[in-house]
C-alpha cells in the first residue's frame, strides 16, 4: 500500500506540472486569450489627417518610414476603390498625423498592401483589375518622392505565369533586395495562392503554394514580413493561420494561434504585431469560433503572445479592427482599418 501511495502521489504531481505546463504554454496555442492578456495601449481619436480635407476612404495599408517615426499608409481614394478618383492614395505622415507628403494620383485601381524598404522606398501593391483591363495587379516600387522605379506585373493582366499576378495583396524586400509578394485574394477569378519571389532587379524566381488547407497550402496569403533571422511570415487568412518559410519557400513552422491575419507586422526587436480583422462567430466567410478580433502582440522568435487590443465593436461579425498594421520606433501602433475607413493610432 505504501508503495501504491507514492505511486499515486507521484502521478498526481506529475499530473499538476502538466496542467500547469499546459497553461503557460496556453498562449502559444489559443488564439482565444484576449481576455486574458493586457491591453496597454489607448486610441488617439481623429489623428490622421488627410490633405484638403477630405476624409478616408478605406485601408489595408501601412507602414513606418526608415526614419523609425513618420508613418506611410494607402487611401482607397475616399472610398473602397480607387479607379475613377485622381486623389492621390499614398500618403506620408507625421507623429501627429498630418500629412507630409502624398503621390500615386490615377495609377491604382484597389491599391491593398504597403511596404517600406530599407533604403526608405515605397512600394505598393494593386490587388484588383479595371473593368477595361488596362490597370492593376501590378505592384509599384516607388522613391520615398513620389518618382516610379519598378513595376512588377502586366497592367490588366491577371495569371500564373512568371511575370503576372493574379491579385497581389502584400509585398515585402528583404536586406539583400530579394522581392516577396503574396499573391490570391478573394473575388480575384483568378486561382493563385502563392508566395512569388523576384530578385532585387525584379526578375521573377521562383513561387511556392496553392489552393488548399495542408501544409504549404494557401487560401488567400494576405500579409508578409520578415524577422530578424530572414524567416518569412505569411498572413494564411481564410485557413486562420501563419505559415512560417525560409527565404526558398521551405516550411519551418504553422502558428494557428494568433487568429485570423489580414496583417503582420514585425519589428527591429523581433515583436510581432498580427491585426485580425475577420474571426466571427457566425457560420460563414470568416467563420472562426470562439476567437476575438483585434491585434494580438507577441515575440516573433518563441509566438508567445503578450499584448491583445480588442477590436471595440467585439465578435459580432462583418470587419472593422484594422486590417493592416504596423508600429513604429517608440512603440506606437498604426491600424489601418477598411470597414471604419480609418488610420488609427494606437499609444500605451
Amino acid at each position: 500500500m505504501p508503495r501504491l501511495g507514492t505511486t499515486a502521489k507521484a502521478l498526481g504531481i506529475a499530473l499538476c506540472l502538466t496542467v500547469a505546463a499546459a497553461a503557460l504554454a496556453a498562449p502559444l496555442t489559443a488564439p482565444n486569450d484576449g481576455p486574458f492578456l493586457p491591453n496597454p495601449y489607448k486610441v488617439v481619436p481623429g489623428w490622421a489627417k488627410l490633405p484638403d480635407g477630405r476624409q478616408w476612404g478605406s485601408t489595408a495599408g501601412v507602414d513606418i518610414d526608415k526614419d523609425g517615426v513618420n508613418v506611410w499608409a494607402i487611401d482607397r481614394c475616399g472610398a473602397n476603390n480607387c479607379a475613377d478618383s485622381k486623389v492621390d492614395p499614398i500618403v506620408l505622415l507625421d507623429p501627429s498625423g498630418k500629412t507630409i507628403r502624398k503621390f500615386g494620383a490615377g495609377m491604382f485601381v484597389f491599391p491593398h498592401g504597403l511596404h517600406v524598404d530599407k533604403d526608405g522606398n515605397v512600394w505598393v501593391t494593386d490587388q484588383q483589375v479595371s473593368k477595361d483591363k488596362k490597370r492593376g495587379a501590378q505592384v509599384f516600387k516607388f522613391s520615398a518622392q513620389g518618382k516610379l522605379l519598378m513595376t512588377l506585373g502586366k497592367a490588366g493582366v491577371q495569371g500564373e505565369e512568371p511575370g503576372v499576378f493574379g491579385a497581389p495583396t502584400d509585398v515585402l524586400v528583404a536586406p539583400n533586395g530579394t522581392i516577396f509578394v503574396t499573391d490570391g485574394h478573394l473575388g480575384c477569378g483568378c486561382t493563385a495562392n502563392r508566395v512569388v519571389k523576384f530578385s532585387a532587379d525584379g526578375k521573377f524566381l521562383k513561387a511556392w503554394g496553392k489552393l488548399g488547407a495542408g501544409p504549404e497550402e494557401m487560401n488567400m496569403p494576405h500579409a508578409l514580413a520578415m524577422d530578424s533571422a530572414g524567416r518569412l511570415f505569411v498572413g494564411d487568412r481564410t485557413n486562420n493561420r501563419i505559415q512560417i518559410f525560409d527565404q526558398d519557400g521551405k516550411l519551418l513552422d504553422i502558428w494557428p494561434h494568433y487568429g485570423r491575419p489580414s496583417g503582420i507586422h514585425i519589428d527591429k526587436k523581433d515583436v510581432i504585431y498580427v491585426t485580425d480583422s475577420e474571426s466571427s462567430d457566425r457560420q460563414g466567410y470568416g467563420f472562426n469560433p470562439g476567437v476575438k478580433r483585434g491585434v494580438r502582440i507577441g515575440n516573433a522568435k518563441t509566438g508567445e503572445i503578450t499584448a491583445f487590443i480588442p477590436d471595440p465593436s467585439g465578435n459580432k461579425g462583418g470587419s472593422s479592427v484594422a486590417e493592416g498594421v504596423a508600429a513604429d520606433d517608440a512603440g506606437n501602433v498604426y491600424g489601418a482599418e477598411v470597414a471604419d475607413k480609418d488610420l488609427k493610432k494606437y499609444v500605451k
